[in-house]
């Protein structure tokens, strides 16, 4: 890539994130209700996300084989455990991919 094509390329990394930065400041300006779908969205997606995350790990665990699905199920157990407990999201998430690397790697 030459130096010109380098500079365009970094340009338009810039524009498109500042734009993206931007534009809910501009669509949503401070003195303007947020629109109602928009905190419906805001309360719902977190949820579902989190849903279609399970679903995406669990999607090929075959319990008649290996091991049984067992270092998924222990890795559910502490991710529930953990929201319960300090109800961060980030913290359940984590706590569980840990648990069940360390499972994976040690144990099973």
């Amino acid at each position: 890539m030459s130096t010109t094509q380098q500079l365009i390329t970094i340009s338009f990394v810039v524009l498109a994130t500042v734009l993206t930065r931007a534009l809910p400041f501009w669509v949503f300006p401070a003195g303007k209700e947020t629109p109602k779908y928009v905190r419906y969205l805001g309360a719902v997606l977190p949820a579902a996300v989190f849903g279609m995350l399970v679903i995406y790990c669990l999607k090929n665990v075959d319990i008649l084989t290996g091991s049984h699905g067992l270092p998924e199920l222990i890795s559910i157990a502490v991710v529930a455990a953990l929201h319960k407990w300090k109800h961060q999201m980030l913290l359940s998430i984590a706590g569980g991919t840990v648990c069940y690397m360390l499972l994976v790697q040690l144990v099973f």
